[in-house]
Formats: structure tokens, sequence, C-alpha cells
């Protein structure tokens, strides 16, 4: 790279929760999605329904970047993963083993509702040091000074997203 040109680095938000299509929280994570792209971030979901579609599909109708981290390979792909609103499938072939691609990527995550899947992204996360917000998600006793910040509204989450995201640098 010559020093005439310029990089811009942009940040990665993940969002975390659900598969169900009937979560009490997809309208939460659709307004996510969208103040995400806002912010000019790319969103980082599993790619699927539920949660990950209601985020994508905030985020693309900002004009945001959508990233999948999909569980199956591309032959073998289950019904509504990737969602319609993903720009860029990522197929793992690695089932609940792409979590850690999930939790390990974005510069901060997002967790909402969910079970055992989200439960491990957010644990992964915390354990490498990304900071977590928590909206709803599922509880668990946290060692102290862990980054996991709670939020009891979309508009807090927002809020400390801007804190927690690194400032984009060229």
């Amino acid at each position: 790279m010559t020093g005439q040109q310029r990089v811009l680095k942009k940040t990665i938000v993940g969002i975390m929760g659900s598969h169900r299509d009937d979560d009490p929280s997809l309208k939460r994570a659709f307004a996510l999605g969208e103040g995400i792209a806002r912010r000019g971030s790319v969103l980082l979901t599993g790619g699927g329904t539920g949660i990950m579609r209601a985020a994508s599909k905030g985020a693309a109708g900002a004009g945001g970047l959508v990233i999948g981290i999909l569980p199956d390979d591309r032959q073998t792909s289950r019904p509504g993963y990737p969602n319609e609103f993903v720009h860029i499938p990522i197929y793992t072939g690695m089932g609940n083993a792409r979590n850690v691609i999930n939790a390990m990527t974005p510069d901060v995550v997002i967790a909402l509702s969910g079970s055992y899947g989200t439960l491990s992204e957010i644990v992964l996360a915390l354990n490498g040091r990304t900071p977590v917000i928590s909206l709803g998600a599922p509880s668990f006793d946290c060692p102290a000074g862990a980054p996991l910040y709670p939020a009891s509204s979309v508009e807090e989450a927002l809020g400390l997203l801007d804190r927690l995201l690194p400032k984009a640098t060229d």
C-alpha cells in the first residue's frame, strides 16, 4: 500500500439472538439493525431466521451491509439460511461451532433473547474481551470486570454502542 492510498476500517457489530420467528424481541432487533447501519457499521448475525432476520432487515433497509455466518454448507443449508437480507453469506459447515466466528469477529456484540446458542456466543465474546450489550439476553452469573453492559431499551443499547465502538480510522 502506498502513502497515497487510505483505508477506512468499518466497525462490525454482531447481533445474537433467537432463531424463532415469534420472538418478542423482533422489533428491538429490527431497530438495532437500523441503528447499526445508520452509524456506518457492518452488521454480523448468524444469517438465519428470527432475531437474525429482523436485525438484517433493519440494517439492509437503512442501507447497511449485512454479513451472515451460516451453520451449514451451501449444499445442505437449512430453510431460512441465509435470510433474504444477508448481503454476504459465509457458509461455514461448522454447525454451532460457527458461534466462535459470530462472537470473535465483531467489535461489539448485542445479545437479545435466545437460548443456549446465544449464551455460548455471549460467553465466547466475553472470554475474548469483546464488549457485550445485553438487551433481554439470557441471564447468567458473570465474573466482576467482564465487559458486559446491560441495557433496558433499544435507545440505551445504541447509546452504549456509541460509547463502546472504536472510531473509524484510516
